[in-house]
C-alpha cells in the first residue's frame, strides 16, 4: 500500500491517495497531521477523529498513528470507538488490525478498558422437524 501523499492548504494537512485503488475508505481529521514515505507511517495529533465508514466505525482520541506495511492502526490517548449498531470500546490504546479485523484495547495503569456490546438474538431451530 502506498504511503499517502501530502497536501497542506491553509495550515491543515490532509492526505489524498496518489491513486485510487479498491478497497474500503478511512477518513481522519486532526489537528495536524504527517507522513513519512521511508518508514510508511502516517501520524494523526491533536482532536483526532477516524471515520471507517464501510464497518460504522467512529474512533476519535489524542492519536492516531497508521502503519501501512503492517496495515495497523493505532489510536492512543482517551481512545472511544462507537459503531452504528451501537457497540462501543473506551480504552487508553486501541490497536487495530485492520486485514485480520482484529482489535486490541489497554488501559492506563491501574485503570480498566470498558467496551458494550449489543448481543443479537439468534434463532434457535425448532423443536419439531
Amino acid at each position: 500500500m502506498m504511503v499517502p501523499a501530502l497536501l497542506t492548504t491553509l495550515g491543515v494537512t490532509a492526505f489524498a491517495e496518489e491513486s485510487q485503488p479498491a478497497g474500503e475508505l478511512i477518513t481522519i481529521e486532526s489537528d495536524q497531521q504527517a507522513a513519512d514515505n521511508t518508514t510508511g507511517v502516517v501520524t494523526a495529533s491533536g482532536n483526532v477523529r477516524l471515520v471507517h465508514a464501510d464497518r460504522g466505525v467512529v474512533a476519535t482520541g489524542r492519536q492516531a498513528q497508521y502503519f501501512t506495511k503492517e496495515d495497523r492502526i493505532v489510536l492512543s490517548g482517551d481512545v472511544d470507538v462507537v459503531q452504528e449498531d451501537g457497540n462501543a470500546l473506551r480504552a487508553d490504546r486501541v490497536v487495530y488490525w485492520l486485514g485480520d479485523d482484529r482489535v486490541q484495547a489497554t488501559p492506563l495503569a491501574g485503570e480498566q478498558v470498558f467496551s458494550r456490546w449489543l448481543l443479537k438474538n439468534q434463532e434457535t431451530p425448532s423443536a419439531n422437524p
